[in-house]
């Protein structure tokens, strides 16, 4: 990543990771950044590090602005090891006068890093740090994604250094929001949300009420993946909101996995029936899409119908593999059901029910299963839970 001077004395100094495709389970197709951000100031701060093996793209980029050496703070706003992975060879390197945290932070620190002569500075919500002619001021962010996890505003400048928050996994020698193409950067935030945040919406919720309350004058977003927002701040503040509200469109999605084509058969006969309705309808078959990218298709959905044949007494591997890793994002504000195939035993439906239960979703048919081969009859079924489903949902948007 080319250094950029982000406002005046302020550089973006991260690396691009040009070339990573998982992130502990979510397809990262378009690569990432690890972003940090260099302040040169009486005290010279640096906020977050960067990958481990990314260490020389952070290290080069700071050369060619001061010695690594003069850094006198370094800002620790989230511990997870894409933004720490550097840690300790910059505490090694620089020996800053302070290393700044939350209360969480600290705690984070010392289990990843077990050093307990560093210079932990402690901060809270609403402390605030003179750097010189600047001031940073914190707000602690728990759960956006981590315990640790806090916000650094610069005031001066009207900067919020956001971490995690308003991120997407984009790798881009571009900087600025402006300079992509919106319909990306907003599918890759979307995908974000979905697969990072999802669980914490009523906490994210909170946070973005908390900066309402407190006014303040924010001129850019600077999060530690992806690019940084100064045109479109109101539009991914509102995406937030709407996200954290579980505010759904009008789409539905039929997600399924089959083995022999009856389950497939099962899931067009669904659709036929949701698309005599006002809706949008979306078919996913496991086999073809990525789970966090099906996640991402979740996030604004109204509907999910769920379709599995039985194996070996349970779900086809890929909806087991989906179900589960929906199950711990935690998705809410969501009409469901289920169906599929089987040959003996169809204990497919009822599994799938029962996580779908689990997460208080509103099931709008008991699911249908039918043995080997579905008769026309089961077909009608189908297609009649889909009439259901879809009158459902368009009748809400129509009310």
């Amino acid at each position: 990543m080319a250094v950029q001077e982000i406002a005046k004395g302020i550089y973006s100094v991260g690396a691009l990771d040009w070339d990573i495709r998982d992130m502990h389970g979510y397809s990262t197709n378009r690569g990432t950044t690890y972003n940090a951000y260099l302040i040169i100031d009486k005290k010279i701060t640096l906020l977050d590090t960067v990958k481990h093996y990314c260490m020389d793209q952070l290290l080069e980029n700071i050369r060619q602005i001061i010695d690594p050496a003069k850094i006198d703070y370094i800002v620790a706003n989230h511990v997870e090891m894409d933004h720490s992975g550097g840690l300790v060879q910059m505490m090694e390197l620089c020996k800053p006068e302070k290393l700044i945290c939350s209360p969480m932070g600290k705690k984070a620190l010392l289990d990843h890093f077990h050093q307990e002569d560093w210079p932990y500075e402690v901060v809270k919500s609403g402390s605030e740090i003179s750097l010189g002619k600047r001031t940073l001021q914190f707000l602690e962010t728990r759960m956006l994604h981590w315990p640790d996890s806090m916000f650094s505003y610069l005031k001066e400048e009207g900067i919020l250094f956001s971490n995690d928050a308003f991120a997407e996994h984009l790798c881009t020698s571009e900087r600025y929001d402006d300079e992509i193409d919106m319909s990306i950067l907003m599918q890759e935030c979307a995908k974000y949300y979905a697969n990072i945040l999802y669980p914490y919406s009523g906490l994210v919720k909170k946070v973005i009420d908390t900066v309402d309350e407190m006014n303040l004058d924010i001129k850019m977003i600077a999060p530690d993946h992806g690019v940084i927002w100064r045109k479109h701040i109101d539009t991914i503040f509102e995406a937030y909101r709407q996200w954290s509200r579980g505010t759904a469109s009008k789409k539905v999605l039929v997600i399924y996995e089959t083995m022999w084509e009856s389950t497939r058969k099962m899931a067009f006969a669904v659709e036929k029936g949701l698309l005599e309705n006002d809706v949008s309808v979306k078919m996913i078959n496991l086999k073809t899409m990525h789970y966090s990218d099906v996640i991402a298709e979740v996030l604004d959905a109204r509907a999910i119908l769920l379709g599995s044949s039985t194996l070996n007494n349970g779900m086809l591997p890929a909806m087991n593999t989906f179900i589960y890793y929906m199950k711990g994002l935690k998705p809410f504000n969501k009409l469901t059901a289920s169906f599929g195939s089987f040959g003996w035993s169809g204990e497919a439906v009822g599994l799938m029910n029962e996580i779908l239960e689990g997460l208080k979703l509103e099931l709008v048919d008991s699911g249908i299963k039918h043995k080997y081969v579905p008769t026309e009859e089961a077909l009608e079924a189908c297609t009649e839970m889909g009439r259901r489903v879809g009158a459902k949902v368009a009748g809400e948007f129509t009310a």
